[in-house]
């Protein structure tokens, strides 16, 4: 049984990658392990741990690494902390791959810890640009440090190519979030309502806003005048899901809940719903609002309007139904009233979501399955024929 070792440290992460522990899991010459790590353990952030064990997987190993602070000091160690947890954790276990997903700075950690204990990496979302956080550089990294790449679209397959990886190493098999969308049945209004024990009866907007990394002392004036645009929209009420363990991911939270707070009747804000109360959430909603991929990725395939606020997104493939707005109030206000215009929506009903593509959990897994892992240590640099980039 080869050995194949998937790691998670956030709510969103584990949400799209949880399919793919399913597969792993259920496979007759693939052994499951998992390293949980990051948000999944910290009670400010969910201790999200329990929707990794509710599902019914037990960590092989639970490395904490965050620290009570969001400065970019704090997070520098956090990620030695990580580096040290990491591989160590490799060292025990001994897989045969490890499987990461995305961009963020503890994925990193684990991508790095691999390629020094000399474990093959499987990276999903790569070759994906966020121009406004530093996870752009942390994403292109990891391509460099993996052996087997699992891209959203065919665009993001050609953009590691030329980053120097080998094409038959590098697949397009769209993304495990819109997979999710088909796979996972989804929950009635009513019963989401009951859920989460707020009403769904008005018309609401769904409002995840990540820490724009790249701007300094930039996210909590930007997330303000997000805050002021929603107060032009007194018919819909607001669901908050709050920002990522990012430098200034705090200031965020703390703002959601001052607005929150003194308005009961018409917001919800939650640290996390988990991947099946989130994309209920999603289809429902009149808008996705804010920054987060997901309202570029998964929010078209309902056919939902996605308000994208700023740089953090900017450089995605991205679908008609999201509308991209600079992030001051009236900039938000205006792209969110065309966002639920009644010609707006007209042109919702033709959407195309570039992400979609059949079977991407199987294509994902029947690949780690298919290829000998002690052959990919060793990669060349794919040099791209220069006159085919002229």
């Amino acid at each position: 049984m080869r050995k194949i070792c998937i790691y998670t440290s956030t709510r969103a992460e584990y949400g799209l990658l949880r399919s793919v522990l399913q597969e792993i899991q259920s496979s007759k010459t693939l052994e499951l392990q998992i390293i949980a790590s990051g948000m999944h353990l910290s009670p400010e952030f969910g201790m999200t741990i329990q929707e990794i064990r509710a599902d019914g997987f037990e960590p092989d190993e639970t490395i904490e690494i965050l620290l009570s602070s969001d400065t970019p000091a704090a997070i520098c160690k956090s990620m030695g902390l990580a580096m040290i947890g990491y591989g160590a954790a490799l060292q025990r276990l001994k897989p045969d791959m490890v499987v990461v997903l995305g961009d963020r700075f503890e994925t990193f950690c684990m991508a790095a810890s691999a390629q020094v204990c000399r474990v093959p990496l499987a990276h999903i979302h790569g070759g994906e640009t966020t121009e406004g956080a530093i996870d752009e550089a942390f994403r292109h990294s990891i391509t460099k440090m993996s052996h087997l790449h699992f891209a959203g679209c065919e665009e993001y397959r050609q953009r590691i190519i030329q980053l120097g990886e080998a094409p038959d190493r590098v697949f397009n098999v769209g993304s495990l979030g819109v997979e999710n969308i088909r796979r996972m049945p989804l929950m009635a209004r009513s019963d989401l309502a009951k859920s989460i024990g707020f009403n769904l009866e008005k018309p609401y907007f769904l409002v995840t806003f990540h820490p724009v990394t790249l701007e300094k002392d930039s996210s909590k004036g930007q997330f303000q005048s997000l805050l002021d645009a929603l107060d032009a929209f007194p018919k819909h009420n607001v669901i908050f899901t709050k920002a990522n363990a990012d430098t200034d991911g705090r200031v965020i939270n703390n703002l959601i809940d001052e607005y929150a707070e003194k308005r009961p009747e018409s917001c919800l804000a939650v640290t996390s719903l988990g991947a099946l109360k989130y994309l209920s959430a999603m289809k429902y909603a009149t808008a996705v609002i804010g920054n987060s991929s997901s309202g570029i990725v998964e929010a078209p395939s309902f056919k939902v309007p996605t308000v994208n606020i700023g740089d953090r997104q900017k450089g995605r493939v991205m679908a008609e139904s999201v509308v991209s707005c600079e992030p001051s109030a009236v900039s938000i206000e205006a792209a969110t009233n065309k966002s639920i215009s009644l010609e707006f929506h007209q042109l919702l009903k033709n959407t195309k979501n570039p992400y979609e593509k059949d079977g991407t959990v199987h294509h994902i897994v029947s690949q780690i399955a298919a290829v000998e892992p002690a052959g990919l240590l060793k990669k060349k640099f794919y040099n791209i024929p220069i006159a085919s980039m002229m």
